[in-house]
């Protein structure tokens, strides 16, 4: 795998489907799960998936008239990829700081603090 690159909102919508299902996954999948959602027509779709390729993200195989996709990047670890990069940028690399905007924000509850402790102890064990 190659280096991850951050994804459009558009390819990234298309991958959290991809990801979703089984693989391969159709345009026609794609369609019914984002397309009137997002007012897409098929070929803005079949547009967004030849980029992904391009990208590294999916691979096609052409079956008859369709074209079969199926991800090379996983969801985990393109998740993990964004989370750090976030973290980098904004919080220079400071989980305290991203903890505290959040907190501040409003965003974390005192609950959410207690399971963060609780998490946070098993994994110094």
């Amino acid at each position: 795998m190659g280096t991850i690159k951050k994804l459009p909102d558009a390819e990234f919508d298309i991958m959290k489907v991809i990801w979703a299902n089984k693989a391969p996954v159709t345009t026609s999948i794609i369609m019914q799960q984002l397309g009137s959602e997002r007012s897409w027509k098929a070929q803005t779709v079949v547009s967004l998936m030849l980029r992904l390729a391009k990208r590294g993200f999916v691979r096609s195989e052409k079956n008859g008239k369709e074209n079969l996709y199926f991800p090379l990047i996983e969801k985990n670890d393109y998740l993990n990829f964004e989370t750090s990069d976030f973290i980098e940028r904004f919080h220079g690399n400071s989980f305290t700081s991203l903890v505290a905007r959040l907190y501040d924000g409003n965003k974390i509850k005192d609950i959410d603090l207690d399971q963060l402790t609780k998490w946070l102890k098993e994994k110094k064990e």
